[in-house]
């Protein structure tokens, strides 16, 4: 029983030292694992430091980077500031220069240009052969849109004249595709000049002439006379010195002016109140189709005249030509010095401008029949041809080779 009990107690022994040993086995092992673990986590840690101090590092230099950066743009904004003032300065004293203080202006005359310096000169010769004598009525600046070199420097070699620039980088956001980009940057420029000279030089009337257009002599006595025209009557909008259907062939009274719905366009005159309702909703394009809209005209009319006081010679630009040879080139510039000082022009207030036409329709001949475009040439006079509607209307146009456009008021 004794040898049975001691080898009982010799296996437990046994058993303990084997589980104990065992045990240490796994503490060691857990240890082990432990410390790689451990030092693992150390070297990441330290990876995570450098690179810790790496970007803080790289954060400074960006930092230092930005500040002189912000600095730079600062100055930058200040030299800008500065050269604009200086521009400013430079531009009013340009238009002191011509502007007679001693003389209220009739109206500033601006020609729109962009990069035709051929057409531009002979612009500018053909208005300077008649303004030289009324300069401080009508103070003239040439407007031009983008940078062209050859433009600048010519309108630049005139002292007669105020230059003055459009610059937009903004990109142009057609809304139709295929639509031609010119059209809407031509009326950004437009907006930008007339809000130069209405609000910027402060001008009651501004005319807007284009970098390929002739004058006629009495060009600006013609405005003067319409200025009191505008001021007397508010159903006017404005006064136009062209005719869509000027052609030689069909004009003979350079004294005759009419009341028209149709807004002619090709150098015309605005007063400052009429652009304050214009400019807050001036479109991005088309803005002369725009103008003729009724609901930017609202039932005003524009006056014209028979025989027109400008020539548009430009066949090329951006309207690339179109009808040039058919309807603009045979166009009759005025070449009698009418004495509109010595005119009564009130038959074209709004009260009386009605019984006028009336009285000129009812004294024209009247023409019948499908050979009417031979018997108007053979009757000395005006002649009068009734249309049903607007296919007729340009059926008959297309006899006499006029506008098919039957807004296009032909008289």
């Amino acid at each position: 029983m004794r040898k049975i009990g001691c080898d009982r107690r010799c296996l437990f022994l046994i058993a303990a030292a084997v589980a104990f040993f065992y045990i240490q086995m796994r503490l060691f092992a857990t240890q082990s694992e432990y410390s790689d673990r451990l030092a693992a986590a150390l070297e990441s840690e330290n990876r995570c430091t450098s690179q810790s101090r790496l970007l803080i590092d790289q954060i400074s230099i960006h930092q230092t980077k930005i500040v002189s950066l912000e600095e730079q743009n600062r100055r930058q904004t200040e030299e800008c500031r500065q050269l604009k003032a200086l521009l400013d300065d430079l531009e009013r004293k340009g238009v002191q220069r011509v502007v007679d203080k001693s003389q209220v202006p009739v109206a500033a005359v601006v020609i729109m240009a962009c990069n035709r310096a051929d057409y531009l000169e002979r612009t500018i010769e053909s208005i300077l052969k008649y303004q030289s004598s009324v300069a401080s009525k009508y103070p003239l600046f040439v407007s031009q849109d983008g940078s062209d070199p050859s433009v600048r420097s010519k309108a630049m070699s005139y002292d007669q004249l105020m230059y003055i620039q459009h610059l937009d980088s903004e990109p142009v956001q057609t809304e139709r595709p295929g639509e031609i980009i010119a059209y809407y940057k031509i009326a950004r420029h437009y907006k930008w000049a007339m809000d130069q000279l209405f609000y910027k030089h402060n001008f009651s009337r501004v005319i807007i002439l284009e970098d390929d257009m002739e004058i006629a002599p009495d060009f600006f006595y013609y405005f003067e006379a319409g200025a009191a025209l505008l001021d007397k009557d508010k159903s006017i909008m404005a006064v136009s010195s062209w005719n869509d259907n000027g052609q030689k062939q069909f004009v003979h009274d350079p004294h005759e002016l009419y009341r028209s719905d149709f807004f002619p366009g090709l150098g015309w005159m605005l007063t400052k109140s009429i652009w304050d309702e214009l400019s807050p909703k001036w479109p991005k394009a088309y803005w002369d189709d725009w103008l003729r809209l009724k609901d930017n005209h609202k039932g005003r009319q524009f006056i014209r005249p028979e025989v027109c006081r400008t020539y548009n010679f430009g066949e090329h630009g951006s309207s690339l030509g179109q009808f040039f040879q058919q309807y603009l080139q045979p166009i009759k510039l005025n070449n009698v010095k009418v004495d509109w000082k010595a005119k009564d022009l009130s038959y074209l207030t709004k009260d009386n401008y009605t019984k006028h036409f009336a009285d000129i329709v009812r004294k024209a001949k009247p023409v019948h029949g499908t050979d009417a475009v031979l018997k108007a040439y053979n009757i000395e006079g005006d002649v009068r041809i009734q249309y049903r509607d607007q296919p007729d209307f340009e059926w008959i146009a297309r006899q006499f080779g006029i506008f098919e456009e039957w807004k296009v008021f032909l008289l």
